[in-house]
């Protein structure tokens, strides 16, 4: 067996939110259908779990920024010369 997990991590690094979500989805929807080995649904669970983790992290981040963003709201910019 070939230690694919380090390249896999690193791609799913590099994933967006919408490609990890986009292929959690298949996952799910491979191992709800069955018809697996059980070496290839452990496979499966896997990616699943790397993927999870990585639609969590997109998350959180877009929580943090929203957060920051109602944290601190940015006054209105005034038009140059504008006297209020």
């Amino acid at each position: 067996m070939t230690d694919d997990g380090t390249a896999t991590a690193a791609a799913t690094g590099t994933l967006g939110y919408e490609q990890a979500r986009d292929e959690l989805i298949e996952v799910v929807r491979r191992l709800e259908a069955g018809g697996t080995t059980l070496e290839e649904s452990l496979a499966l669970w896997e990616r699943g779990e790397e993927l999870a983790r990585v639609c969590r992290h997109w998350l959180e981040g877009a929580r943090a920024r929203l957060d920051a963003a109602l944290a601190h709201p940015e006054e209105p910019a005034r038009a140059p010369g504008a006297d209020g």
